[in-house]
């Protein structure tokens, strides 16, 4: 099984890839993207069910981006 694991090569590739296609300036905004879906998706894996707490959150972000 060839393709079981990912070396450091491999995944110094994949990065190296990464900043090519977008760009060091996009790297932060596409970073904090990924992190935000990962808390998202084990929040709903392991259960936890407020949606209000969430949408708090949200509403709480978009008026800091929309401030400047």
């Amino acid at each position: 099984m060839p393709f079981g694991r990912i070396g450091v090569w491999e995944l110094a590739l994949i990065l190296g890839l990464v900043l090519v296609i977008f760009g060091p300036s996009k790297l932060p905004e596409l970073g904090k993207s990924i992190g935000k879906t990962l808390r998202e998706f084990k929040r709903s894996s392991s259960g936890y069910d407020s949606d209000d707490d969430t949408l708090g959150n949200e509403r709480i972000e978009s008026s800091k981006n929309a401030k400047g």
